[in-house]
């Protein structure tokens, strides 16, 4: 009997990567809290896990050849969980190519940028002392707005990222993506996108990993204890 992969999470964009994935490729798994507020992502076991102590990570017991395998990093997990159960990663290899490099633009550009989009909109200007920077709110709100643009682009041709076909590179962006409002940009000229944030956001496998743990989820502009640890911590 196959083992449940033990799922380490907290509900956020990246953490919501993972339940999407594990929900439609229907996966078991075990969930595991990592309150990133409160600093679990600090302790001893969990950095064994995730020695960056970023969220999220898994546990395969059912691993290569059988052994227990542990991987952080949440694009290096949806390519290890389509590898494994030959889902959702394209059928030939210059599908397997488009799916690899927008889950790569994802990783280096959409994921980040939107990241340093909610921090400096939405976060920094709470803190203590506030750091209320209009260049930084600029450049990233800019940066975020134009790779919605190229996202657009790509979605004008395709039915999804990569393709005619439903990938981890769909799952990988959505989660960023749906949050378009707090990054303070617009589907406005974005008719593409916002077609595709509608087919993915109801796909029921989308739905049920978007909502694991949804009460958890956290007002982090109000959280001053969460702030310190997420934004001050030095290591």
């Amino acid at each position: 009997m196959t083992k449940p992969i033990d799922l380490y999470y907290w509900p956020t964009p990246n953490g919501w990567k993972i339940s999407i994935a594990l929900s439609e490729m229907g996966l078991p798994y075990t969930l595991n809290m990592v309150n990133i507020g409160e600093g679990d992502q600090f302790k001893p076991d969990f950095l064994k896990i995730a020695p960056n102590n970023r969220m999220p990570a898994v546990v395969d017991h059912d691993g290569p050849d059988g052994a227990p395998i542990s991987i952080f990093e949440s694009g290096a997990i949806l390519q290890y969980l389509a590898r494994k159960t030959g889902k959702f990663c394209g059928g030939t290899e210059r599908e397997r190519v488009a799916v690899d490099q927008w889950l790569m633009w994802q990783m280096g550009g959409l994921g980040p940028m939107a990241g340093q989009a909610h921090h400096f909109l939405k976060y920094a200007p709470m803190m203590d002392p506030p750091q209320d920077l209009p260049y930084a709110k600029d450049r990233y709100r800019a940066e975020t707005a134009r790779l919605y643009g190229v996202l657009d682009r790509q979605l004008a041709d395709n039915e999804f990222v990569a393709g005619d076909f439903f990938s981890i590179a769909d799952m990988a962006i959505w989660p960023w993506a749906s949050l378009w409002e707090g990054q303070q940009s617009t589907l406005d000229g974005k008719p593409h996108m916002a077609r595709w944030l509608e087919t993915v956001g109801a796909r029921e496998g989308v739905i049920r990993g978007r909502g694991v743990a949804a009460e958890m989820r956290s007002n982090l502009q109000s959280d001053k204890k969460a702030q310190d640890l997420l934004f001050k911590r030095k290591s």
